[in-house]
């Protein structure tokens, strides 16, 4: 039973390395994902060796099997807690001078930046009249926040997040980072 305890705390700690790895790569981490990679090898090489020796057994195949699936919840969870890099919201809103319901979406974007955030904003048309759309950079650690702020202050706004694979340039990144803080501090 010890074996198999070991075999699945090996497995896991392994799977959740390698998946927190995968996720430093995908956000091309040129330098952090190869040292955490060094320490996954390491472990995955205890893990199968202790595996192989006691292959064995049914309990010793399901403690690694188990170990496997949860290090990929793991992974993610610590991914998810560290939130690495930036997510790109945009958010359009109906705008319309005559029509009191939509004049707090033309305080959107004003509202947002008090709040730390970079905002870019284009107008736009849309089948039932004009819109704005607002681009909108936040440090991923910030996303289930802003998205909350955007339904507090527009809750009609259409919303949609992507994550940027590069940035460059502009405003963006360092900018972003340091606002975003800045403001946090002083609103807790």
């Amino acid at each position: 039973m010890k074996l198999a305890i070991t075999i699945f705390l090996l497995n896991a700690l392994y799977i959740a390395i390698n998946t927190f790895r995968t996720m430093l790569v995908v956000k091309g981490h040129q330098f952090l994902a190869p040292l955490v990679a060094v320490g996954e090898e390491f472990i995955y090489v205890m893990a199968l060796a202790i595996a192989l020796q006691h292959i064995d057994s049914p309990l010793n195949i399901a403690a690694y099997a188990v170990g496997f699936g949860v290090g990929i919840y793991i992974g993610i969870i610590i991914e998810d807690k560290i939130a690495l890099g930036y997510v790109n919201f945009e958010v359009t809103v109906q705008i319309d001078p005559t029509n009191p319901i939509h004049a707090h979406n033309e305080e959107l974007a004003e509202k947002l930046r008090d709040l730390g955030y970079g905002v870019t904003v284009s107008r736009a048309e849309g089948r039932s009249g004009a819109r704005l759309v607002l681009s909108i950079l936040a440090p991923r650690k910030a996303d289930r926040r802003l998205m909350e702020q955007i339904k507090e202050i527009s809750p009609d706004a259409f919303i949609m997040v992507q994550e940027p694979v590069q940035l460059s340039g502009g405003f963006w990144s360092k900018e972003v980072d340091r606002r975003y803080h800045a403001t946090n501090r002083m609103h807790h």
